[in-house]
């Protein structure tokens, strides 16, 4: 059989793997948004295909989570003459609908911007058709329909000498890893997809699960080269912030965090403060129409949580709801916000500051000495997250300048992404005589040779960092 590395191949974002068996059968393992592909301005958009591969013959696809970096270019599939199913777990499907409708409403936005006479339509235009990814509402509701869901830990057998079983992952609710069981002639070979690894002891999440010895393991290495510096508790941290920002002076906390799954974690950290600890309940304004969404469809599989949040939920009745919480949905309450003149704390995404309600609320509060920007997750090259970090002392926010006066803090408490120490971890259950290869994706290079550099120290030799578009034959 055949392994094609299609995305997230010396880079975070795009997850995408074509599996090809003796018999031409052909899985799509995630079909992601790519962040970082540059657009084509040389070939005719007439005819041109949005994928490397013709879509009609894909017999399968496995969702490994709902994140659009993984989901997010199915509804193209579909367009392009994609028919099958798509495997994945009940929260992985409630999440990629929201996800995927969210992205379809944002391409109308865009395309409805691009229309006019202008030349300056007309180039944006082109640049939204050369992009390609511009599918809408009914693309989604097409592809929608193909949903097929699996529970964690039940083998499924695809067709005879193809089985999947789905094990998980931690990163979000519902990821899985996947383990795939093939027989080609006499032969059982056994393949692990690590998806997303997530970390232990993470707020409401179950903890990562390993996967059974496998001949071959695509693993991903986010943070191949780093090591989550703080120590302390998700509450203990919180509680710190908090209480310097907000209570010793009478200033604001603006988090700006990813809607799917970083939201829930902070609001059941800030939920357990107010109840364990008897927090003072600062007025706190969620403004994420989307987070509000997500954040129902959490409270929904509370089996798929972790045993800690299932007892603070029997015990006090709400993981999400508490006093002075306020979700604010339209753009009117968002924009009210600064009008509110007490200490409180914003969260709003995106987490990376690139677009989203979040954008306005860090223009608003950069150049405010009382405030504090505190950044909880992964910002990739490019994003206003990673200028914020980095220490510039002026941000450009939709095309103007501001000095940045306010605090600028960054914790790893709430990272989805297992570290270095996690990631070894996880690939140490697997043994050294029965793993043929390792294929590292889903990072940066230097990430990736650094990760590559400590597998092989634990006796693992064939590591192999493959480019885009690169098949190797299992």
């Amino acid at each position: 059989m055949k392994l094609q590395f299609l995305g997230a191949a010396k880079q975070v974002t795009g997850s995408m793997y074509l599996l090809e068996l003796e018999d031409g059968y052909k899985i799509l393992i995630d079909c992601g948004t790519d962040m970082e592909r540059e657009i084509d301005f040389e070939t005719p958009i007439i005819n041109k295909s949005f994928f490397p591969f013709d879509a009609s013959l894909i017999n399968l696809v496995v969702l490994t989570h709902a994140h659009i970096d993984h989901s997010g270019n199915i509804p193209m599939l579909f367009r392009e003459g994609y028919e099958g199913q798509v495997l994945c777990t009940p929260p992985t499907a409630d999440l990629t609908e929201l996800l995927l409708f969210d992205s379809a409403n944002l391409h109308l936005r865009r395309l409805k911007a691009a229309q006019g006479e202008s030349n300056k339509k007309h180039k944006q235009m082109d640049r939204l058709l050369r992009k390609g990814d511009m599918y809408l509402q009914k693309d989604v509701e097409n592809s929608l329909e193909n949903f097929v869901t699996l529970q964690f830990n039940k083998k499924f057998t695809i067709k005879p000498g193809l089985e999947i079983t789905f094990f998980p992952a931690g990163h979000l609710l519902g990821a899985a890893h996947l383990y795939f069981s093939i027989t080609e002639g006499d032969e059982i070979k056994t393949l692990g997809f690590s998806g997303d690894i997530g970390r232990n002891n993470y707020p409401l999440h179950i903890d990562p699960q390993i996967l059974p010895p496998v001949d071959y393991l695509i693993c991903e290495s986010t943070y191949g080269n780093r090591i989550h510096e703080d120590k302390v508790s998700p509450m203990d941290a919180m509680e710190a912030i908090i209480k310097e920002t907000c209570i010793d002076k009478p200033g604001r906390l603006v988090i700006p965090a990813f809607s799917v799954g970083r939201t829930q974690a902070v609001l059941y950290t800030l939920n357990r403060l107010i109840e364990e600890r008897n927090f003072p309940a600062i007025r706190v304004f969620t403004d994420s129409p989307m987070g509000r969404s997500s954040t129902k469809i959490y409270a929904k599989y509370l089996s798929y949580l972790n045993p800690e949040a299932r007892s603070f939920q029997k015990e006090y009745d709400e993981l999400f709801d508490f006093d002075n919480l306020v979700y604010l949905q339209s753009e009117k309450e968002s924009n009210a916000i600064q009008n509110y003149h007490e200490p409180c704390v914003i969260i709003s995404s995106s987490g990376m500051i690139t677009g989203g309600r979040v954008e306005k609320h860090i223009a608003d509060n950069i150049s405010n000495s009382y405030a504090t920007i505190l950044l909880i997750g992964y910002s990739a090259e490019g994003t206003l997250g990673r200028q914020l970090l980095a220490g510039s002392e002026t941000i450009k926010v939709k095309d103007r300048e501001y000095k940045v006066n306010a605090r600028i803090r960054k914790i790893d408490v709430f990272s989805g992404h297992a570290d270095q120490l996690g990631l070894l971890s996880f690939i140490k259950n697997q043994q050294i005589d029965k793993l043929k290869k390792v294929f590292l994706t889903h990072g940066e290079e230097e990430s990736m040779l650094e990760f590559r550099h400590e597998i092989q120290k634990i006796g693992f030799k064939e590591v192999i960092l493959p480019a885009k578009n690169e098949t190797y034959l299992l």
